[in-house]
């Protein structure tokens, strides 16, 4: 089994997609006006909007209601792309931030409250688990 992708769902999914761009570089694939896919080589960052939702199941899902899934990026300089966000994020959770594991981290919201972590491995034991710092 591979783990593939996380999917939000949102009512606004060109503002969305817009942000995840801005944010980290990479350009969507659209595959409709309701469903677009931000692929880095780990995993697929997908957006669907409020429309897609009874494909799956009536009721299954809300826009702007994630209490506790942090969507993490690994990033070559997490202070560097601090900087690069100010402006586009309106406040950050967390400024960057050393965790015990190893990892700087920077903690903020994306446009519908959902937690973004943006990372980079410090210390010896979190840059061999990643294999790299270049994000």
């Amino acid at each position: 089994m591979d783990f593939v992708s996380i999917r939000i769902i949102t009512g606004d999914v060109a503002r969305l997609v817009g942000f995840y761009e801005k944010a980290t570089g990479a350009r969507a694939t659209w595959a409709t006006d309701d469903f677009a896919e931000l692929r880095t080589p780990g995993a697929t960052l997908a957006i669907a909007g409020t429309r897609t939702v009874p494909l799956f199941a009536p009721g299954s899902a809300r826009p702007a209601d994630n209490q506790s899934v942090i969507i993490e990026f690994l990033v070559g300089d997490v202070d560097l792309v601090h900087q690069n966000l100010i402006g586009l994020v309106p406040g950050f959770v967390t400024e960057p931030t050393t965790m015990p594991w190893g990892n700087r981290s920077l903690l903020f919201r994306d446009p519908d409250g959902n937690l973004v972590n943006f990372f980079t491995p410090v210390t010896p034991a979190a840059i061999e688990k990643f294999g790299r710092t270049d994000g």
